[in-house]
């Protein structure tokens, strides 16, 4: 069946269920970033679509970095950027009308279930970059750095679980609530972070780094809990 030739698409119609873009990115996931697609002729046949319809779509995929199209060349796979899924995310979180701060659960996720994973991996370099934050935290009475080395923590963090896609929507969804975190750094940086929040911040980080080094996954989801339930801000 093909689709007519004035069918356009939305970044909405692209994420919900539409035939054309769904058989776009089935086909795009059998190849590897650099891979050129067929011809539009080729692929409008291949997916039973007009050729209006297909570029519309393929408008869409560059414009989110999934797609580049070389003049004279073709249509190349790229290797999307989280900055580029941040962008999307923004927008559909725009248009469904739902608050950015929605997502710090999200992120919350993420970040447990990174403990979870790093608990099994047990990736010394990488946990080593923890504990050198946690020192920098306490050697330091500079708000900055210790806003700068909690921030090198979370990525240390993240990456110890050794999942990429988990680092991936991590990082993406840090690209999109830059400007909210950015903002809090701002009130921090104003506002003396006084020693007893500084020992707070030390203390749950502590506890997180702990529970990754004693190998109880459970133990390391529940200190991230602790962490953000004790300092929604960090």
């Amino acid at each position: 069946m093909t689709v007519d030739a004035t069918t356009t698409t939305s970044l909405s119609d692209l994420f919900g269920d539409d035939p054309v873009s769904a058989a776009l990115a089935a086909l795009i996931r059998t190849l590897e970033p650099g891979d050129k697609l067929p011809s539009e002729r080729d692929l409008a046949v291949q997916l039973q679509v007009s050729r209006t319809a297909l570029r519309d779509r393929l408008g869409v995929l560059e414009g989110l970095g999934v797609l580049k199209r070389r003049k004279g060349s073709g249509t190349f796979v790229e290797q999307l950027q989280p900055s580029a899924l941040a962008t999307a995310l923004n927008l559909a979180m725009g248009s469904s009308h739902l608050p950015l701060e929605s997502l710090e659960s999200v992120r919350i996720a993420l970040e447990r279930q990174a403990a979870r994973e790093a608990v099994k991996q047990s990736d010394p370099v990488l946990i080593a970059y923890m504990r050198r934050a946690i020192d920098t935290m306490k050697a330091t009475d500079d708000h900055r750095e210790v806003i700068i080395a909690d921030r090198a923590f979370h990525q240390s963090l993240l990456r110890a679980a050794g999942n990429a896609a988990l680092t991936f929507f991590a990082d993406a969804l840090t690209n999109l609530l830059q400007q909210d975190l950015e903002d809090r750094s701002a009130r921090l940086q104003h506002a003396r972070l006084s020693e007893e929040r500084q020992q707070l911040v030390i203390h749950h980080h502590e506890r997180i780094y702990e529970a990754i080094l004693s190998g109880d996954a459970d133990l390391a989801m529940a200190a991230v809990d602790a962490h953000f339930d004790a300092l929604p801000a960090s």
